[in-house]
Parts: structure tokens; sequence; C-alpha cells
């Protein structure tokens, strides 16, 4: 008799994680690289390696992005992970690279949800009470 499914060694789709890391200290970087880890575990993805851009740049086939690219290109690659869409650089240089991993046909995953924008509350729909309401008694009766 076979073991079941969950049973066996079975790997996740694999990603790639890509990261930004200029002018961030060692500490961001090891929580950074914590977070994609997580997430993977997490989604049962397997993180195959992590591209780290270290230099601020505007064009979009640096180093660490050319390497993501042809990491891409190999056989069952599900997608790129990366903590949000910042990562990718600035908007028009993050636009570009979406495109690019878009076009390898693999899928960009945000670990982090992006903000649509502040939140805001009508100022007609706070609250504002000093005291707590006063307890009425439930009655016992239907």
């Amino acid at each position: 008799m076979e073991l079941l499914t969950e049973h066996r060694p079975v790997n996740g789709p694999v990603v790639y994680g890509f990261l930004r890391l200029v002018g961030v200290s060692v500490a961001r970087q090891t929580a950074l690289q914590a977070s994609l880890t997580e997430y993977c575990r997490i989604h049962e993805l397997q993180l195959s390696g992590v591209f780290k851009d270290r230099r601020a740049t505007t064009d979009p086939t640096s180093t660490a992005f050319t390497g993501l690219l042809d990491a891409l290109a190999l056989p069952d690659v599900y997608g790129v992970i990366v903590p949000a869409l910042s990562h990718l650089g600035p908007k028009h240089l993050a636009t570009e690279r979406t495109r690019r991993i878009e076009a390898t046909g693999a899928r960009l995953l945000l670990a982090r949800r992006p903000r649509i924008g502040p939140v805001h509350v009508p100022r007609h729909q706070i609250a504002h009470r000093r005291f707590p309401a006063p307890l009425r008694p439930l009655s016992t009766e239907s």
C-alpha cells in the first residue's frame, strides 16, 4: 500500500525572489529574506533562490534582474516573489520589470498587499463617547 499524498515528499511550485537592497541595513536584508522564506513556507512554494539588486538604477536590465529573467526561462518555474512592488524599483522601472516578468509567463507574487491609499473615515461616522453607554436590562420574556 502506498503512502497518502500528504505523506510524500512533494515540492511546491518553484519561485525565485527578488529584493532591491539600496541603502538597506544588514538587519533589514535579513528580515526581508526571512519574509520571502516564510511566505513561501505558508503558501507551499519552493523558494529556489533570491536575486538581490544592490545598486540604484533606472535601467531595467541590471545584473540581478537579468539573472532573474534567465532563471524564469527554466522549465517549471511558477513565478517571482517580492516583498512589495517597490522592490522592482521606482514606478516607471517597476512597470517595465513587471511587463518583462509577465512576458516570460511567470506570475508576480507580492508578499505584502499593496496599499490603495490612506483609509479615510468621514468624521460623521466616528462615534465619540466619553463614557460607556448605560447597560439596558434584557427581558427574559419573549
